[in-house]
């Protein structure tokens, strides 16, 4: 880590991994792995929460904003809100298993 950053912040960096049929895709293809992240996450962050939480070294990271889709019940309309989702890329041989709920 080049910078110092509060650990108390970093541990709330990170909301959930991103589980799904095009992560696993993504995560075979690019060594990536993907994280839903706090909406003010930046990537320096991101990468120093994922090397301290997962004891792996992190390469860069790639950060998207998507818009939460507008949605209807009844006569009523809502909307989702909007979420920050950020590809980590792994250094080649580093591995992330959730299956095992931690670093490989």
């Amino acid at each position: 880590m080049s910078r110092n950053f509060n650990q108390e912040r970093l541990m709330q960096v990170l909301v959930a991994p991103q589980i799904s049929e095009k992560a696993t895709y993504v995560a075979d293809k690019n060594e990536q792995v993907i994280f839903i992240v706090t909406p003010d996450a930046t990537k320096p962050e991101v990468k120093a929460a994922v090397e301290l939480l997962f004891k792996v070294e992190g390469e860069s990271v790639q950060i998207a904003n998507l818009k939460g889709k507008v949605k209807r019940s009844g006569r009523g309309i809502g909307r989702r809100s909007n979420i920050r989702k950020a590809f980590v890329c792994l250094k080649p041989g580093q591995e992330i298993n959730f299956a095992e709920g931690g670093a490989a």
